[in-house]
């Protein structure tokens, strides 16, 4: 029996012992305090204070507006007071005759606003900003997200040798204005662990880090950048980001979470990005593909984007309801992933801090009101064969052999089996459109039609009244949200925070940009340049920004502990798929093939069979052997109501519905995982038999596992601790414990191996797994 409670202590100790062996402790410092501004900005310093404590009874939704009084609109904010005609909530330049001023300024518990029963409350200084507004005029200004961006050439700073690109004048004059200034760079083999894992989502290999260690070619850094950007894993590193965005899943979602196979969606995602299509053909497709005058195949697979969501097969349901829910989710989705609104508040009444209304959700609802929602499940499979309008009006495709092998090459098709995947199509007769009251699905209302919200941008008359159409709009030139939503989506990919760090909400209630100049010209040079991804990255990731070390010491921390002014680079554990990934290639596991059916690597026996109602097709899990135990974390199948348990305790999604960003924890099971997880261990069994294999000393095989695992050379210290406990485990390890480690997992085992000396450098090796930079971002 193996005495596990003894090597978890052990493993523990050895990670502490690494850690302390390189702390230092400072001194910490208050941050910077936030000055009162020279000028007063409605949009920046008024309509937060607004939104946070008075919109919810004074804003767009009329059926909450208490007192007839609406603050959002400035024609009438300044009318008289219905309940009192000689009052005015706000006249211009005259505080003290201002009711928002007084009200809020009161002492007086049944005249002060916020009421005391709301239990809010403005601070001393957000009624001086208030009282500065109002004597200045109390002029208003359109909500900053709704005005197209303005283009702001990049600023002068007065350091003018840190600066690599026009991202770097952004950053730096902010931090020179406040008195903060850059972190040194990060080390050689440092960036190039990080470069590799945000462009690859895989680890370096040994040759790539002395390849880049090696060269002092002023250019070497730019050259790294651009060979992990031709790499085929470009493309599956960027699909981790697309999946939670467009929630994908292998299985529908409701009560018997049966199997389906989008997985070719998937595969096209990866080729979309490898192949550097423009983001507006990226996203048109997806939306309305099936559109396009005489769409290719390919085109309409692209429109799986939208059939992704959670879809019933129970018997009994009212059809009508759960087809409304479709549809909501693809208009949510859209606001949510594309334009960075929350329209979802909208669905049941007219949005309380945002311009948008029930009107203007149905509006938008309508463009995907006309899909033809026959499910899968008892759709006719016959061979769809004849011109491409045979098929696109069909709410599913099958992909064939001969599409494998010609338009849909990308496809990793295995075998000759039927290969169904659902996409859009369009009815042949139009469906009317109403808003539904309360949000409820058979409630009509109104009659409404195809259209956007006026408070973005109006629906351009020429364009159809169709998902294309709605497509053109988002990419209209006009439009204020679309390109500056998806580059801070990419920027908090890259920088850990975003510039608007909520990356689904750029309206009212979302936090406002931290350097609004930058955010405008990454949006308009991102257009201005054909919607180049792969370029936008790549201006980002060879920022001096970007190459900044994690490293800093508490006093400067302090300065700007939450990184709003990017002193230093974002420091979080990898995502789950990237710490999987980690794990396989370091070990030499990994399996590189693209694409493919998704795989089911170990799992805890018992968690589907506990999970599941009866009759599903996912009622048991049956692991995968072979290859398709060692795959990249992308291809790991995703059950809705159980996902991969190791990967959700890595803050994964479940892809229960669009996800824009991930949140990063640090938990007690997360250690668990990676002291138990049956994918380390026998990685740490695997690698521990190919080093003793080779003709090399102890201190060499420990070294070469340290470097595989945390992409950097050991210090003498390290190296020192790590020999010492491989030592220790050589003399104590008994053989019967040796044999059950040196037997984990199912990858081949060699029989003539030294199971005590495969035992021990494994636990040194699983020790490595263990530190905390393994699996952290450097």
């Amino acid at each position: 029996m193996i005495k596990l409670f003894s090597t978890i202590r052990t493993v523990f100790f050895m990670m502490f012992s690494l850690y302390f062996a390189g702390c230092t402790s400072n001194e910490g410092e208050i941050g910077i305090s936030e000055k009162f501004p020279d000028k007063v900005s409605y949009n920046f310093h008024i309509r937060p204070i607004l939104s946070d404590n008075c919109f919810a009874c004074h804003g767009p939704d009329s059926d909450a507006r208490e007192a007839g009084l609406r603050l959002d609109i400035e024609s009438e904010a300044f009318k008289a007071l219905s309940e009192n005609p000689g009052a005015f909530a706000l006249v211009p330049g005259k505080p003290h005759q201002s009711e928002v001023f007084l009200r809020v300024n009161s002492s007086d518990e049944s005249q002060v606003m916020p009421p005391p029963e709301s239990n809010l409350k403005l601070t001393n200084r957000e009624i001086e900003l208030i009282k500065t507004w109002i004597k200045d005029g109390a002029v208003y200004e359109k909500h900053w997200a709704f005005q197209a961006p303005q283009y702001i050439a990049a600023p002068e700073v007065e350091d003018k040798n840190w600066p690599v690109n026009e991202i770097d004048h952004f950053i730096l004059k902010q931090q020179e204005d406040i008195g903060l200034h850059p972190n040194q760079p990060a080390s050689k083999e440092n960036m190039l662990k990080r470069l590799s894992f945000d462009l690859t989502g895989l680890p370096p290999n040994l040759d790539l880090m002395d390849r880049f260690s090696e060269n002092d070619n002023p250019e070497a850094y730019e050259e790294m950048v651009d060979y992990l950007l031709s790499q085929p894993s470009y493309g599956e590193r960027m699909a981790v980001y697309w999946m939670d965005v467009s929630r994908y899943a292998d299985s529908y979602g409701y009560q018997l979470d049966n199997f389906r196979t989008q997985w070719p969606w998937r595969d096209w995602v990866i080729h979309a990005f490898n192949e550097n299509l423009s983001f507006e053909d990226f996203i048109t497709w997806q939306l309305a593909g099936d559109l396009l005058e005489n769409p290719t195949k390919e085109q309409i697979l692209a429109t799986g984007f939208n059939r992704n969501h959670k879809i019933t097969e129970e018997g009994a349901v009212d059809e009508e309801e759960y087809r409304i829910t479709y549809v909501t989710d693809r208009t949510n989705t859209v606001g949510k992933a594309l334009i960075g609104i929350t329209f979802e508040c909208a669905a049941c009444h007219d949005h309380k801090f945002d311009p948008i209304s029930q009107k203007d959700y149905y509006e938008m609802f309508s463009f995907f009101n006309n899909i033809d929602e026959l499910r899968t499940s008892t759709a006719p499979i016959d061979p769809l064969v004849g011109t491409p309008e045979s098929y696109a009006k069909k709410p599913y495709i099958e992909i064939t052999d001969e599409d494998a092998e010609g338009i849909l090459s990308f496809v990793n098709k295995q075998d000759t089996s039927k290969l169904i995947v659902s996409v859009m199509g369009e009815l042949d007769t139009l469906r009317n459109n109403y808003v539904l009251e309360r949000g409820v699905f058979n409630a009509y209302g109104r009659e409404v039609f195809p259209a956007t919200p006026e408070s973005i941008l109006n629906f351009d008359p020429k364009y159809p009244k169709n998902r294309l159409g709605l497509a053109k709009w988002l990419f209209d030139e006009r439009n204020p949200l679309t390109a500056r939503v998806f580059v801070n989506k990419i920027w908090k990919e890259f920088f850990g925070r975003g510039i608007v760090n909520t990356t689904s909400d750029f309206g009212m209630q979302g936090e406002l940009p931290s350097h609004p100049e930058l955010l405008d010209w990454l949006a308009i040079d991102f257009m201005e340049n054909g919607w180049d991804i792969k370029r936008l990255i790549k201006q980002m990731v060879m920022s001096a920004t970007y190459r900044q070390s994690v490293a800093i010491d508490e006093k400067e921390r302090q300065k700007d502990p939450e990184n709003r002014y990017y002193t230093r680079a974002s420091r979080h554990h990898l995502k789950a798929e990237f710490i999987r990934n980690m794990v396989l290639a370091s070990s030499g596991l990994l399996v590189p093939e693209i694409g493919g059916r998704s795989v089911k690597p170990y799992q805890p026996d018992g968690l589907w069979e506990a999970a599941t109602a009866g009759g599903s097709t996912l009622a048991e899990y049956t692991q995968d052997h072979g290859d398709n135990l060692y795959r990249r974390g992308l291809y790991t199948f995703v059950k809705r109501t159980v996902p991969p348990p190791s990967m959700l305790i890595f803050d994964a999604s479940n892809r229960d519905q669009c996800e824009t960003e991930r949140s990063f924890t640090n938990t007690p099971l997360q250690a668990l995982v990676m002291l138990n997880d049956p994918t380390v261990l026998e990685a740490s069994r695997v690698l521990a038999a190919r080093l003793l294999s080779e003709n090399s000393t102890q201190t060499e095989k420990i070294t070469k596992a340290f470097r595989l695992i945390l992409c950097r050379k050991p210090k003498p210290k390290e190296v020192e601790l790590l020999l010492n406990y491989l030592r220790d485990k050589l003399e104590s390890i008994a053989m019967e414990d040796a044999e059950a480690l040196a037997s984990i997992g199912e990858y081949p085992v060699d029989e003539n191996a030294d199971k005590v000396a495969v035992a021990a450098l494994m636990q040194v090796i699983s020790t490595m797994y263990n530190m905390e930079e393994a699996i952290t971002r450097s």
